[in-house]
């Protein structure tokens, strides 16, 4: 297991969510967070005593707002406010998104603003720290006030109710996970359902997981578009640094310089340049991969800063102020994130569109400069790589319908006390299945590419490309030959995609 995150009163890393999301590292409290939670708590003590009404303390929720709840009724108001609002349905989500989830959550809780007990806090750190994964559902969120379904089932698991997943993956009712951790269910006081369930943390969860994904992919997509220029006999003089400072945009440069770097030294590419050849123009798909790829990647680090800030963000409602008021305020509202969400949905589909499109020049021999129809060893009993462009361009189809923001739509809600919503949630759950397409339409473009390397000999192809392809070929994947089964050697590339394999074989560092 990886090592222990602390949560403090201050923000989280991205890289510290990604290694308790994915990489099962533990977490604790620190001191600071413990004396915030208690400092803060002593507050919502001071107001539950109150007369007057306060809202989440001595009040109802949402549309209820205005009534009033008796001193005797209100740990029974919690449970109430939790066992309602666990009310997702359909499929479970990713571990990984769950595990995000909740320490975004905790870290919130940490800062001191929601007026939760340490107590509280310390016991949900604990159900995160023994790997206890509450079963939480893909609908349930409309993004505003935050992620409330999703974070009530987690809540539900914190009280010892609903199912959740053991670290071994095993279903079972929550009171037995805590049980079998030597965990004891929580009595929720005043304000700590509201502290529990209302924030962004599901959405910012995923778009720091996406974000995780996209860096790699990128630099992949620049991976695989020097594959087919190299192979498909184009030129790489439009990729001169001086003509990329002619648009100063940085991921165009730095897409450009990776580029460069995979090319140099290519026989493939050394074979056709001169006086003598007549590749002045290449089509776009070649000759603009860095304007698209670093669209993408300046479109990353503007989500990525949008990520930075709501990490630092305390999300509740209402939140304890440093002066020590207690405030109603809107910060639970998702259209930060859900913006981001969306765009990147956008740049992943227009990415992998531009691959996609490069994949099928290889397949034409009007377009191919001499390769084979379909890359097939004999066109006509071989049918190649016809169908892996097929999935593809499938694929590239449903991204296109993927990049639909969720952003624009609203729905009201809770009698029109709700009556705009971020859909964050759905942005963010779209855009994880997008992520998962742009693999697998660059694992396509990497195979055919690597093919059509092969198919150029005896030219040789750069150290760097020339190394991507025998690392696909090592993992399994056969060179040119009579056709045999696609779909494993599909998803063997798509595997070195993901993981990061495919780049830690390149010989040059990318940026």
């Amino acid at each position: 297991m990886s090592t222990t995150v602390v949560v403090g009163a201050g923000p989280l890393s991205p890289e510290d969510v990604v290694r308790v999301a994915r990489e099962g590292a533990g977490v604790r409290l620190g001191g600071d967070a413990l004396a915030a939670l208690a400092e803060s708590r002593k507050v919502v003590d001071a107001l539950a005593d109150d007369p007057v009404p306060h809202y989440g303390i001595s009040t109802g929720f949402g549309a209820l707002a205005t009534t009033h709840i008796p001193a005797d009724r209100r740990a029974q108001l919690q449970r109430s406010l939790i066992r309602s609002h666990a009310a997702g349905a359909g499929p479970e989500v990713e571990r990984e998104v769950v595990r995000a989830l909740m320490l975004l959550r905790l870290s919130t809780l940490a800062t001191g603003r929601t007026g939760a007990r340490p107590e509280t806090a310390l016991a949900y750190a604990a159900l995160l720290d023994a790997g206890i994964t509450p079963v939480v559902h893909e609908y349930g969120s409309l993004g505003c006030s935050g992620d409330l379904a999703p974070l009530a089932h987690v809540a539900l698991a914190l009280m010892g109710e609903g199912d959740v997943r053991d670290a071994s993956g095993r279903l079972l009712p929550a009171a037995e996970a805590l049980a079998a951790a030597g965990l004891a269910p929580v009595q929720l006081a005043e304000k700590e359902g509201l502290a529990l369930v209302n924030g962004t943390d599901g959405m910012l969860g995923m778009l720091l997981l996406a974000l995780a994904d996209l860096r790699r992919l990128l630099a992949v997509a620049d991976v695989a578009a020097a594959m087919s220029v190299e192979a498909l006999l184009g030129t790489d003089a439009v990729f001169a640094a001086d003509l990329q400072r002619l648009r100063p945009h940085p991921g165009q440069a730095a897409s450009a310089a990776n580029l460069r770097a995979l090319l140099a030294g290519s026989g493939i590419m050394a074979s056709h340049r001169g006086p003598e050849c007549t590749r002045v123009q290449d089509a776009y798909s070649l000759r603009c991969a860095p304007q698209v790829h670093g669209a993408a990647r300046d479109t990353v680090d503007h989500a990525a800063s949008v990520a930075e800030r709501e990490l630092a963000a305390a999300i509740d409602n209402p939140v304890v102020t440093v002066d020590g008021r207690v405030e109603s305020n809107g910060n639970f509202h998702g259209a930060p994130v859900g913006y981001v969400l969306d765009f990147l949905a956008i740049a992943v589909a227009d990415v992998a569109g531009m691959s996609e499109r490069r994949t099928d020049r290889f397949l034409d021999k009007a377009r191919s400069n001499g390769l084979p129809p379909f890359l097939a060893a004999e066109p006509g009993v071989d049918s190649g790589l016809m169908i892996a462009q097929y999935t593809a361009a499938g694929i590239v189809s449903e991204l296109k319908r993927l990049a639909v923001p969720a952003s624009v739509d609203s729905i009201p809600s809770s009698a029109m006390q709700e009556d705009h919503v971020s859909m964050g949630w759905a942005a963010a759950r779209k855009l994880r299945r997008a992520v998962d397409g742009l693999a697998r339409v660059l694992a396509v473009e990497v195979l055919t590419a690597a093919r059509a390397i092969d198919l150029r000999a005896p030219l040789a192809p750069s150290p760097a490309t020339g190394a991507v392809r025998d690392a696909v070929r090592a993992a399994g994947v056969a060179g040119p030959g009579p056709d045999a089964h696609l779909a494993p050697d599909l998803e063997t590339v798509t595997t070195l995609v993901r993981d990061g394999g495919l780049l830690a074989a390149v010989p040059v560092d990318l940026q």
